[in-house]
């Protein structure tokens, strides 16, 4: 018996393909109207716990809770929830309607129900004018709506989604993005959504759980996960992260190469190796704070992203590594950055990371 106020609970799962230990022990809580991403890279078993989850996959040991009802051995058709694969998998001999009303007809709705509800979500999912057209007729996106609507239409207290943006191109992903946080927020139905996108993690969920070799070794908020990662490996997974060698010199500072730069190191030795990491937006090429850590660098690339200059600059004295340091592209024209450019960088000691090696 789940014995938590969570919405589901999964205790202690791990599933074996032979010898290979796909998810491995994990257990976590989900609440009622929660948006929830397992975030990791391919292969690194987050599929597998959402299939265990929705019992398309049985576990070798643990088990699943839904509103504190073991569903661990149900098989998919007892389990309470609506999923929508990468794939759409839409009936393409059956017209948009009919494919949004599917389940509503397995589950012997009177016809003027059906209609009700299927008017209701193309509604909410801005396709009432495609109700009669196939899905071959259909652009990705429009097809992955349909998928999302009859997901739905049986009102499932659980939404599982499964890579549903990685098929389709950049634009259209971007907006789906934020049709499906809508919809989700409006309907407040508890949901998981599997990607090894870390932009769409960041965007849509209220919590992300990130995955690495069939465990979970971080979760938190995106705020969290972006600016408190307890890896390297997450640091670079999500966003971009400048990684600096660096020894520890004493309880505030480390010194990379030659140089000493001041940051946070009460958890480590003195002389322990270390590596220090710090974002590219964190960097300053204008002096913000009179604590700031100062490093004389060479600009030896400029790269154009739209509202941003992503400027990578040498500084031999520290690293050997180019630094990365993003620039808004309003005071990148106002500085008139050029390559040979030598120029100072700034960065406060609370920006910066320190990671073991």
């Amino acid at each position: 018996m789940g014995e938590n106020n969570s919405y589901l609970e999964v205790k202690k799962l791990s599933k074996s393909f032979g010898l290979f230990e796909a998810i491995k022990n994990i257990s976590i809580n989900i609440d009622e109207g929660e948006f929830v991403c397992f975030l990791g890279p391919s292969g690194c078993g987050k599929t597998t716990l959402l299939r265990c989850i929705a019992g398309l996959e049985i576990q070798s040991t643990g088990s699943v809770f839904q509103k504190n009802k073991d569903i661990s051995n149900l098989p998919p058709s007892n389990r309470d929830f609506g999923i929508v694969f990468q794939s759409y998998a839409l009936f393409p001999n059956l017209t948009v309607f009919s494919n949004i009303g599917y389940g509503l007809i397995n589950n012997k709705w009177k016809k003027e129900d059906i209609k009700k509800r299927v008017d209701e979500l193309l509604d909410l999912v801005n396709l009432t004018d495609h109700a009669k057209k196939f899905p071959s007729q259909l652009s990705g996106g429009e097809q992955q709506r349909v998928a999302l609507a009859r997901a739905l239409a049986t009102s499932p207290g659980l939404l599982l989604l499964d890579e549903p943006l990685s098929a389709l191109d950049a634009k259209v992903r971007v907006f789906l993005r934020k049709q499906i946080r809508d919809l989700q927020r409006k309907l407040g139905v508890t949901t998981i959504m599997v990607t090894h996108d870390q932009e769409e993690a960041q965007t849509m969920a209220d919590r992300i759980f990130v995955m690495k070799d069939g465990e979970i070794i971080q979760s938190g908020t995106p705020n969290e996960i972006y600016t408190k990662a307890n890896s390297p490996f997450i640091a670079s997974f999500i966003g971009s992260m400048n990684f600096i060698p660096a020894v520890i010199s004493n309880s505030n500072k480390v010194k990379c190469n030659n140089v000493e730069i001041n940051c946070n190191t009460v958890d480590f030795k003195e002389n322990e190796s270390v590596q220090i990491a710090i974002r590219p937006e964190d960097i300053q090429i204008k002096k913000e704070n009179s604590d700031d850590n100062i490093l004389p660098a060479k600009i030896k690339e400029i790269e154009f992203l739209g509202s941003f200059q992503r400027v990578y600059f040498e500084s031999k004295n520290v690293s050997e590594n180019l630094i990365m340091v993003d620039v808004p592209s309003s005071n990148a024209r106002k500085n008139k950055l050029n390559v040979n450019q030598e120029i100072n960088l700034y960065f406060s000691k609370e920006d910066i990371r320190v990671y073991p090696v």
